[in-house]
């Protein structure tokens, strides 16, 4: 079949629809109500424009069903159901929304209304003012987009523009929103508001100031009636103390406690101290919170050094001033602490950042360098964000690797170590002191081992190699060849070396904060060529000097 007979059999199959088409009568909007006149002081009537129209003078009032309209006077459009109004014109609906301006237009047939100038919109639980309003009593929903502003018995507020529904009595707000109420300020940019349940809805950036805390989400709701609000989206709550967000956040300002999910940060601004979580959990009133799920870590920034800690809960208690202006964190259980001079794990863990005082307790141990410590309870002790002293309490012992990997060992009831930049420099062991030290020759090979015991015993360092042990009260001490030493002597009782349970960098950090980035190092310039060389003298190191006082 040719192309032109197919187009001529699809007009042909088209015509019977296109003369039906051309039968069916043009639709037109449905009539509505006639306007009806009440009063009028005068009335003429003429043609304008060609249009039919009645001039309605002094005290003008209308009906068209449960809607009343007043002015003080009006053109009245019969041809097509609508009405002009000026000065003092008042539109009525169903004896509850009262509309009032300078100037206004309604269409009997759409049942829309246009006002303008000082238009004020009332019903019984709020007022609405702007200089032009929309609206469709058909379905009751007035419109501004020339700046409103609304106020109920408590609240006011201001948009750019704004729906309300006269049913549901529920307001949508778009741009520069800003809602006060007794105790807050929201700023916004889109925002519903039920004039009945007092809920704010928003849907975008919004921070809610009040006089001593501020809350920031992108969507969520607010009560302003309860003061409950339920945030979603990058919540925070800002106190003067303390910022704490969450991917949710539900905060009570009467009882003033807040729950945060998802991504959980809390940080306290005195002392540059942060805490990541999955929950957080804040009671302001009790300055407390807790923070548990993911295996939360505490972040403490101090000059060039971090300290992490990570349990599976961490409580922050705040400080009272003025005697103590820092507070307290509690980690527990399986707390783990790291900082690149000190790593250790305890069951319990208590942070005094008031006197930057750590303690631990139940089967605590910590590592420095190559020393393992060990004992019933510790404290860690610092001075200026650096590790000043370890104090161990009950079955203190202490553990160390020499180059040759042999275990240096001190034990004793009660041991503080000194630090000095970021090694141990001294260690005092108060009460059954025992030590066992490997002489090294050149550290290369040992030419024996040093036992002592006494009541009392200082052991000094340099570099992180002993250089003497005094003994002091009833000393004892011998040297063993390393032909003459038996297994049972290259141990002191209770010796237990954990490497497994030392915590990394990244066990610790866990999910919460990534790993710092190391700066590139940058190339070291190529060495110059010589001529001559020089035979480098090894000389032999002295094992270390034992005292007796």
């Amino acid at each position: 079949m040719s192309l032109s007979k197919s187009v001529f059999l699809f007009f042909l199959l088209l015509l019977p629809a296109l003369s039906r088409a051309q039968q069916r009568p043009a639709t037109t909007p449905p009539k509505g109500q006639p306007i009806e006149l009440i009063t009028a002081n005068a009335l003429e009537g003429g043609t304008f424009n060609g249009i039919e129209i009645r001039k309605l003078l002094g005290n003008v009032s209308l009906r068209q069903g449960t809607t009343l309209l007043y002015a003080d006077s009006m053109y009245q459009y019969l041809e097509r159901n609508a009405i002009e109004a000026f000065s003092n014109v008042r539109i009525i609906q169903n004896d509850t929304i009262t509309i009032t301006g300078d100037r206004g237009t309604y269409d009997g047939d759409t049942r829309k209304a246009r006002m303008t100038g000082n238009v004020t919109l009332r019903d019984p639980r709020m007022t609405l003012t702007t200089q032009l309003l929309d609206y469709n009593l058909a379905n009751n929903l007035a419109y501004y987009s020339t700046g409103g502003h609304l106020q109920d018995p408590k609240n006011t507020l201001d948009s750019q523009f704004g729906y309300y529904n006269t049913v549901s009595k529920v307001f949508s707000f778009k741009r520069n929103v800003k809602l006060l109420t007794p105790e807050n300020t929201i700023n916004t940019d889109t925002l519903q508001y039920n004039t009945i349940s007092k809920v704010a809805y928003f849907f975008g950036p919004t921070r809610i100031k009040g006089k001593d805390k501020t809350l920031y989400a992108e969507n969520g709701t607010y009560n302003t009636a309860t003061k409950v609000a339920n945030f979603g989206r990058n919540a925070k709550i800002e106190t003067p103390n303390y910022l704490l967000g969450g991917d949710q956040l539900f905060y009570n300002e009467l009882t003033e406690y807040g729950v945060a999910t998802g991504k959980v940060s809390m940080i306290s601004k005195k002392d540059n101290l942060e805490i990541r979580g999955d929950v957080g959990r804040y009671w302001r009133a009790q300055g407390r919170a807790k923070v548990y799920g993911g295996r939360p870590v505490m972040r403490n920034i101090n000059g060039q050094d971090t300290l992490y800690l990570a349990a599976d809960t961490l409580v922050s208690i705040e400080g009272r001033p003025p005697l103590n202006k820092a507070g307290v964190i509690y980690a527990y259980p399986q707390a783990r602490i790291f900082r690149s001079d000190l790593q250790g794990r305890a069951d319990s863990l208590t942070y005094d950042r008031q006197d930057s005082i750590i303690y631990l307790s139940h089967d605590p141990v910590l590592w420095n360098k190559n020393n393992q410590l060990t004992a019933d309870s510790m404290e860690i002790r610092q001075r200026r964000g650096k590790v000043d002293q370890l104090r161990l309490f009950g079955h203190a012992f202490s553990i160390g690797q020499d180059t040759l990997l042999n275990f240096n060992q001190v034990k004793g009831r009660t041991m503080i170590a000194y630090f000095g930049e970021k090694a141990i420099k001294k260690i005092d062991v108060l009460g059954n002191a025992e030590s066992l030290y490997y002489a090294l020759e050149g550290d290369t090979a040992v030419s024996g081992v040093n036992r002592s015991l006494s009541a009392t015993m200082a052991l000094r360092f340099a570099d992180s190699k002993l250089q003497t042990i005094s003994l002091i009260t009833n000393p004892e001490a011998k040297f063993i060849p390393p032909n003459e030493l038996k297994a049972e002597e290259a141990r002191l009782k209770d010796f237990r070396w954990r490497p497994e349970d030392r915590p990394t960098r990244r066990q610790t950090l866990g999910k919460h904060f990534p790993l710092p980035i190391k700066p590139k190092k940058k190339a070291a310039p190529a060495p110059k060529k010589t001529t001559t060389t020089k035979k480098a003298a090894s000389a032999k190191k002295p094992a270390a000097k034992s005292t007796r006082k």
